[in-house]
């Protein structure tokens, strides 16, 4: 099978298309021809040696599926050849999203939601299903809660949004004043333009001083620690961002706060959630560039010098020849 490898860690240019081995699916797993992929920021970092430590060369990288399956291995139950699914690979062992085939655990695949394409599919698992982790499993957000979700037109900004109002929640969230009507149609309640207001203050007075229920960061810098002045008592900050030192969490602690610091797990159950909101049309993917695997260099190119565009927003697919 063809499959985008990196011999060493570094620039896009370390990319090679290449003929490597068609896995065989193992007990309990399933074998998926991959039919599209995605683009993530943890794609990026892998390739880039973030997690040299973590992994072996040659790697394949990349974190989103969707397909069908072609084989299954002794002991799988819930599958069978011709499904169509979807789902984020396991994080770290070489053997990722950018190649025509891939072995999976069926204990990490869904199936795909029947009203959407597999590209569009394929921009779900990592993101909406860290979305999911987020506001579901860590902070568990309820109805008529407040909830503050930084970086709204990010990868997971946006399926947050559409998760949070899903959940019965009002949303605030911060973005790029260009971004503001789309954000809007996702169901955000209030937008703030982070890069003119402060948004402290502006939470404040659309609280009346009171504040969130809970913080999604997607950003970093001091997003931890602004976070306690516009908390409420008891309010929760849940952040995917690296931590860095000398955060101040002073204001948090009178606000007897609680920190969920996320790296996204793969399971079923939340990729069936996920599905229920798209086939009911509550979640929606937002599907805004398509790359061949062949092109896979030039998507990674843009997803990290998208941040320069004010108009781009919205996830990159990867079509996978075959």
């Amino acid at each position: 099978m063809k499959a985008a490898i990196i011999e060493k860690f570094g620039s896009i240019e370390n990319f090679k298309i290449v003929e490597v081995t068609t896995p065989t699916p193992q007990y309990k797993e399933v074998l998926v021809k991959v039919v599209a992929s995605s683009v993530n920021p943890l794609d990026c970092q892998v390739r880039r040696g973030d997690y040299k430590n973590e992994l072996t060369l040659p790697v394949i990288t990349g974190h989103d599926i969707s397909g069908v399956i072609v084989a299954v291995g002794p002991g799988v139950k819930n599958f069978k050849i011709g499904d169509e699914v979807y789902y984020s690979p396991e994080i770290f062992n070489g053997q990722g999203s950018y190649a025509q085939y891939h072995c999976a655990p069926e204990s990490i695949v869904g199936l795909k939601p029947s009203n959407i394409s597999h590209l569009e599919a394929a921009t779900l698992p990592l993101a909406a299903g860290t979305a999911w982790e987020m506001l579901v499993s860590r902070a568990q957000l309820k109805i008529n809660q407040t909830i503050l979700i930084h970086g709204g037109a990010g990868g997971v900004g946006i399926p947050a949004i559409q998760i949070a109002k899903a959940m019965g929640a009002t949303v605030f969230t911060t973005a790029r004043k260009v971004h503001h009507p789309f954000l809007l149609t996702l169901g955000a309640d209030y937008v703030i333009d982070y890069e003119n207001q402060d948004y402290i203050a502006v939470i404040n007075q659309w609280t009346g001083n009171k504040g969130v229920d809970v913080i999604i960061d997607t950003i970093g810098k001091n997003a931890l620690s602004a976070s306690g002045r516009i908390l409420r008592q008891f309010g929760q900050v849940v952040t995917i961002v690296d931590t860095e030192q000398g955060q101040n969490l002073i204001e948090a602690w009178g606000k007897n706060a609680t920190y969920h610091f996320v790296f996204t797990r793969q399971n079923r159950n939340k990729l069936d959630e996920l599905s229920k909101l798209v086939e009911s049309k509550k979640l929606k993917p937002v599907l805004t560039k398509v790359f061949p695997l062949s092109a896979i260099a030039q998507a990674h190119d843009l997803l990290e010098t998208k941040t320069g565009n004010n108009n781009f927003y919205g996830k990159i697919a990867i079509e996978i020849e075959h």
